[in-house]
């Protein structure tokens, strides 16, 4: 459950400065404002592709445009420029630059925690993921066809993403039909699973999901370790409808409302040993 609590964006909690910009931040427990500001010739590739070594910005962006023009480019070619007063949503896979002799000037609500952050300033930490997956995904496309796959794909990630805000977990990508999402809490995680898998029945798709703790690098805002590759293991272990838990994530997500029935113990591709898996009681 949040919390009451105000901070000034005046008196950021931390300030990256890179060149010809700064990103200041202020972190409301998980969840993080940023104010960024670029100045005119300010570009991504030329000015935080250095600094990250991505082949593209790999976060995602959304946020309030205050002054200035940001121009967008997208990996498939999609183009939009963002002016003041655009409220707006980048994908990860682009490149921006300020366009004209005007300041950048904006207010975000993702990304700001590890924007410029190079990987070797970033530390493992503790996490649990969570992985998401629409069950046949392939034959919902040509039973709905293109324009309704499209509506319920948005109705699918917007519910997703309020239970994230619900239980406080954080997104790091989007995987066509799926999300990957980390927390500091293993049983907000369980519960979040099971929230999602439970609110698609009348969107007419099946959900499975997998969850799994353990330590996480997060390089360009992306999640690297053994942990991830665990997480997506277990997930294939989840049938429709289904919620996957390691025993890991077990033995520490011991809430009451939380119930476990264990599938045994499984090898897991690319993983040495057996692990055992649990699904979430309904």
């Amino acid at each position: 459950m949040g919390r009451l609590q105000r901070k000034s964006t005046l008196t950021p909690e931390q300030i990256r400065a890179f060149p010809n910009g700064r990103v200041e931040v202020v972190a409301l427990d998980e969840f993080v404002v940023s104010h960024l500001i670029f100045m005119p010739g300010w570009r991504w590739s030329a000015d935080i592709q250095p600094i990250v070594k991505t082949p593209t910005c790999e976060l995602r962006h959304i946020g309030i445009a205050l002054t200035g023009r940001l121009r967008v480019v997208t990996e498939d070619g999609t183009e939009s420029v963002i002016g003041p007063g655009d409220a707006y949503e980048i994908p990860p896979g682009h490149d921006a630059w300020v366009e004209g002799d005007e300041t950048w000037d904006t207010y975000e609500f993702t990304s700001g925690r590890v924007f410029a952050v190079a990987p070797d300033e970033e530390e493992a930490q503790l996490a649990t993921l969570l992985f998401t997956d629409i069950v046949d995904s392939t034959g919902q496309l040509e039973r709905l066809g293109d324009r309704r796959w499209r509506e319920v794909l948005l109705a699918h990630n917007d519910r997703i993403r309020g239970a994230l805000d619900r239980y406080r977990g954080r997104e790091v990508v989007t995987t066509g039909d799926g999300f990957l999402a980390t927390f500091d809490s293993p049983a907000r995680a369980v519960r979040c699973a099971r929230t999602i898998v439970e609110s698609m029945a009348d969107l007419g798709i099946e959900l499975r999901a997998g969850v799994h703790t353990g330590e996480v690098e997060f390089v360009g805002g992306n999640a690297r370790g053994l942990a991830v590759h665990i997480a997506a293991r277990v997930l294939a272990l989840a049938g429709a409808g289904r919620v996957a838990v390691s025993a890991t994530t077990v033995s520490l997500a011991t809430a009451s409302d939380l119930r476990y029935v264990s599938t045994g113990r499984h090898e897991l591709k690319g993983i040495s040993g057996e692990h055992e898996v649990f699904f979430v009681a309904p």
